[in-house]
Formats: structure tokens, C-alpha cells, sequence
């Protein structure tokens, strides 16, 4: 293995450094984090350095420390060659922060530079720095640190060549990582970095398949604890294996991810950066959810492997953690697991009964993928509609199966709200809470809030800890 000298100072030499060994059994990742955690709390939520609050450090401390920071990414980028020119970007980067007075910083050029899905490697290490805010994590864009690893077998590989063509989609799993990622972040996106200007496009995008496996482990655990649900003996051993259930979730994520962009679709998929009510949000990701479901169910059919895992995968994480995570306040992927499980129970494939659920393993295929086709058909007709009468439409869907809350205006109907206005002026009488939880869901909330919560930054390794074994035949 080929090995390299890291110069510190003319006349010091650090240990080799070996082309491929692991980053973060490095020292200089030990000291590159410790400086990113003593950076963090100077930054405001901007990701600059106000030296008139109270508290501040001086400049030249601040600048020591990126010192460090640079530092510690040289020392380290000679493990991962791949990166070089984008660990060259983020030194340069650090230094121009630092020369203009550490304002909002500008790691335009770092972005530009990364390109982790021009060379997909199964098992391949990146180090990842970066001023960004992390979803379902910290919303401020202070400084963050990751070592992470490409997920890319061959059969995924595969997949995304012949059938599920997603040129930007990155698997990837945790190594290490700072405090922003000590949270419910699950994603590595590149619109979270702080730029001076928004790319014109972006070349990647990454979900951390192994935190979702790993709260998806524990959560049906309880769920499947707490519901009585008796799983198929194949299904128990998926829940129980780690490896399985990132291996189902790369490929949902993978599927899922490219729907946004196929379809019949009526307005931007992307239409989270757009002002609508909550629910267009919540079908929309419903609708590539179930699409993976739809791609796995025939993939199961040809004999490919992850297909039925990525079929109970969805289903669970729907059903059993989506509702009852977060707050209520505009929960559009807590209300797309409602509508699942509501569509579900209505159809009879799901029945609660006698304190346990029960559920049609045989027919739970069929009705969800007609489900999907509802949606679907929702899409479709959409082209042909106005804005504001393409929600009503859709607002209709989800009311057929969840109950509005009773003060809501929206669910009176269009004589009830002030069509004078713009449709993005009517969001604004769309309650936070317009579809609340069922006498079910409030019951499990309650049963899952100290499981769910305690997936707050979970790794693989901690999948287990503490929580249910299934045992064989049973919950």
C-alpha cells in the first residue's frame, strides 16, 4: 500500500499516512472534529462570526482555529486522493472566510469541486466539510464535518443502468461525524451548503441508508412489540439484520429519489421550495414512496432479492414511524403514513382488533399499488386543472380517508375561503394540524414517543441497543 509523508513543518514529519486507510481512525480526525465543535457555537445562524456579542472570541482566536481546521484537512486528504481537488477548494475556502473577516461564508468553490456521484465505489471513504445546516437536524449553517462511505454493490449498480436511471443518487453510510449529524439527519444535500449563488444545477445528492435502516430496526421493533403484529418468518429476519435492511432502503432511496422527476406531473416536483399547503407536499412524497413499493413488488417478481424487503420497508416506516415522528405543525410525511395506513385499514388489510394489529400479507401488495394508482390518477388529471382547484381535488383524496379537523376552513369547502386571493394567500387559512392524528395513532404516539426519540443520531452499531428482539413466530 502506498505511502505518504504529510509535511507539518519543514523539519517535521507526522507518521505515514496509507492511500485508502480508514480517515477517522486518524488523529488529525479526531483534532479536525474537535476544532469544527469549538468553531460551531461562534457562528451565528448565517455561518458567520458576530465579534460584537457578547462572549466573542477575538478574531485571531477565531483564526487560529481555522488555522487548525486547514491543518488538519491537509494532513488527512492524502487518505482520500479521490478528494483531493475538492480538499484543495475547502482549504482555499477556509482561508478566504478567515482573509474577509469571517463573514457568511462562501464555500461555493468546495461545492463545485465535490462530485461524489461521478465515481460511485462500493465502500469508497469521503471526508466532507462544509458550512450547511443538516434537514431534521441543525438549521443553522455552522461548520460540519463527516466521513462517509459510498453504498454501491454491483446489483444496485445494475439496477440504476438498466432501469432506474439516477445518475446523481449517492448511498452512503456514516463513519463519523460532527454534532449537526447527533440528530434526526438522514441526508447529505448540497442546496444545505452556505454559497454565495445557487449552482446552477447540482450533481449529487446522498441519504445515509444505514441511519435509516437502523431507525426503521428499532421503531418497528417496538411497533411490532406494542401492535402484536405476528411477521412472516422472512420479514422477522429482515427487521432483525442490519446489512438487509440497508441494502432495501439504498434501493428505495434510489427509486424514490427519481420519481420526483417521472410521472404525469402537474407543477414542479420539487415544489417543497414552493408555497402550497402541506398535503401536496405529503402526496408528493407518498407518491414516490409508493412508486418504490410498485418497482419492488416486480422486482420481487423476477427474483431479485431486495424487492420484498423494500415492499415491508416502506410499509412499516409508513405506517408505524412516519405518523407519530416529529411535530404536527405541517407533518406532510406524517400525514402521507396516515393516509397509507388509513387507505389500508378501510380496505381491510389492516384490522385492529382485540389490541393487536392484523394484517393481509397476501393482499397488502394489490391495495397499495392501488393506492399509488389513485395518486397517480390525481397527477394525471392535475395537467388539466388550475392550481387552485387541483388542490381541492387533492385536499378531497386525503379527506376520503382522513377526517379534517373540525374548525378547518379548507374542509367546508371553496365557499369558505376568499378565492379573490392569490392561491399562495390560502395557504395561510390551512391549519397546522389540518389532519389530525386518530384515536390510533394518538394511543401509539404514546407507546413510541421514547423509542422514537431515541433514534435521535443512531448508527448502525446502536441499531439494537436496548430495544425488543422478535422473537421466532411472534411480536
Amino acid at each position: 500500500m502506498t505511502e505518504i509523508f504529510v509535511q507539518k513543518e519543514a523539519t517535521e514529519k507526522v507518521p505515514p499516512v496509507s492511500v485508502g486507510g480508514r480517515v477517522v481512525e486518524h488523529p488529525a480526525w479526531s483534532r479536525l472534529k474537535n476544532t469544527v465543535e469549538t468553531i460551531r457555537p461562534w457562528q451565528s445562524p448565517d455561518g458567520s462570526v458576530d465579534f460584537d456579542a457578547e462572549g466573542a472570541p477575538a478574531p485571531e482566536t477565531v483564526r487560529k482555529a481555522v488555522d487548525e481546521l486547514v491543518a488538519s484537512v491537509e494532513e488527512l486528504a492524502p487518505l482520500v486522493p479521490h478528494d483531493a481537488a475538492y480538499l484543495s477548494a475547502v482549504v482555499a475556502d477556509l482561508r478566504r472566510w478567515a482573509d474577509n473577516g469571517f463573514e457568511v461564508p462562501d464555500f461555493l468553490d468546495a461545492l463545485l469541486a465535490f462530485q461524489p456521484a461521478a465515481h460511485r465505489e462500493d465502500g469508497l471513504q469521503h471526508l466532507v466539510v462544509f458550512p450547511m445546516y443538516t434537514q431534521n437536524g441543525n438549521p443553522d449553517r455552522n461548520f460540519e464535518a463527516v466521513v462517509l462511505r459510498m453504498v454501491w454493490p454491483e446489483w444496485l449498480a445494475e439496477l440504476e443502468r438498466t432501469r432506474y436511471d439516477n445518475p446523481l443518487f449517492c448511498g452512503i453510510t456514516f463513519e463519523d461525524f460532527t454534532a449537526g449529524y447527533d440528530t434526526n439527519s438522514a441526508v447529505l444535500f448540497p442546496e444545505t451548503i452556505a454559497v454565495r449563488e445557487a449552482p446552477e444545477r447540482f450533481s449529487w445528492g446522498g441519504i445515509f441508508c444505514d441511519r435509516e435502516a437502523a431507525r426503521f430496526r428499532r421503531v418497528t421493533k417496538a411497533a411490532v412489540d406494542v401492535l402484536g403484529v405476528e411477521l412472516p418468518a422472512d420479514i422477522r429476519e429482515m427487521v432483525d439484520d442490519q446489512d438487509r435492511c440497508q441494502q432495501a432502503f439504498v434501493l428505495w432511496d434510489m427509486v424514490h429519489d427519481r420519481t420526483h422527476s417521472h410521472g404525469d406531473l402537474p407543477f414542479d416536483p420539487f415544489m417543497i421550495k414552493q408555497r402550497q399547503p402541506f398535503w401536496m407536499y405529503g402526496l408528493e412524497e407518498l407518491r414516490c414512496d409508493l412508486t418504490a413499493f410498485k418497482e419492488a413488488v416486480k422486482l420481487e417478481a423476477e427474483g431479485v432479492a431486495q424487492g420484498r424487503d423494500v415492499q415491508y420497508a416502506v410499509l412499516f416506516d409508513r405506517m408505524f414511524r412516519f405518523p407519530v415522528s416529529g411535530e404536527r405543525v405541517r407533518n406532510y410525511d406524517g400525514l402521507g403514513g396516515q393516509l397509507l395506513f388509513a387507505y389500508l385499514h378501510k380496505h381491510d388489510v389492516v384490522r385492529w382488533t382485540d389490541n393487536t394489529l392484523h394484517i393481509d400479507w397476501e393482499r397488502a401488495p394489490q391495495v397499495t399499488n392501488q393506492l399509488c394508482g389513485e395518486i397517480e390518477e390525481l397527477y394525471r388529471n392535475g395537467i388539466d386543472r388550475p392550481k387552485l382547484v387541483h388542490w381541492f381535488a387533492a385536499y378531497e383524496l386525503v379527506s376520503r380517508y382522513l377526517a379534517p379537523h373540525p374548525g378547518s376552513r379548507w374542509a367546508k369547502g371553496p365557499d369558505a375561503l376568499d378565492l379573490s386571493l392569490p392561491p399562495r394567500k390560502l395557504v395561510d387559512d390551512v391549519l397546522a394540524d389540518e389532519f389530525p392524528l386518530s384515536m390510533f395513532y394518538e394511543a401509539l404516539a404514546k407507546k413510541l414517543k421514547s423509542v422514537i426519540a431515541s433514534t435521535k443520531g443512531i448508527t448502525a452499531a446502536e441499531a439494537d441497543g436496548g430495544q425488543p428482539v422478535l422473537a421466532a413466530g411472534a411480536a
